[in-house]
């Protein structure tokens, strides 16, 4: 074999190497992406029940109820953007800053009636602090305009969902 010819099937046995590996790096990548959604956003959208989501919005006021499953926490809480709701079941303990009224992260996939299963809830850490997310989609659904100070009373965040 010339001197050329092994230059040249070396040069391709490693640019094969290189997009081989480049693969690879791409489909492990996006099979761990995690998508952030609102309510609104997640209720019009048709998403596979395996697809993992990062769910924000403000806990709805009134809304946390506790259960246990053979001495396992279980809460049910609804999570708003202002313009819809869904409802969140998450088997655990909730995070000691967990509020009704407060902004929160749930990380889960939606199952097929229509409740977000969370397998991890994020909550806030101090009383100022919310999500870039969560401020960004109740400022375009009209409901808070930071200008104007804090996020609206906790009691009223049930009654700024329409009624279905």
């Amino acid at each position: 074999m010339k001197r050329k010819t092994q230059r040249l099937w070396i040069i391709l046995t490693c640019m094969m190497g290189f997009a081989i590996a480049i693969t690879l790096i791409l489909s492990a990548f996006s099979s761990n992406l995690v998508y952030f959604k609102v309510p609104s956003q997640l209720i019009n959208q048709s998403i596979s029940n395996s697809t993992t989501i990062r769910l924000g919005g403000m806990v709805v006021a009134n809304s946390l109820h506790h259960q246990n499953d053979h001495h396992t926490p279980i809460a049910i809480f609804d999570i708003t953007d202002g313009k819809a709701a869904i409802h969140v079941k998450y088997r655990g303990i909730l995070p000691d800053l967990f509020r009704e009224g407060q902004s929160v992260i749930a990380i889960g996939y939606l199952n097929p009636q229509g409740i977000f299963i969370a397998t991890e809830v994020l909550a806030k850490h101090d009383e100022t602090y919310m999500p870039k997310e969560i401020a960004d989609a109740l400022r375009k659904n009209g409901k808070w305009d930071p200008r104007f100070g804090p996020p609206p009373d906790p009691d009223s965040w049930n009654h700024m969902i329409k009624p279905q």
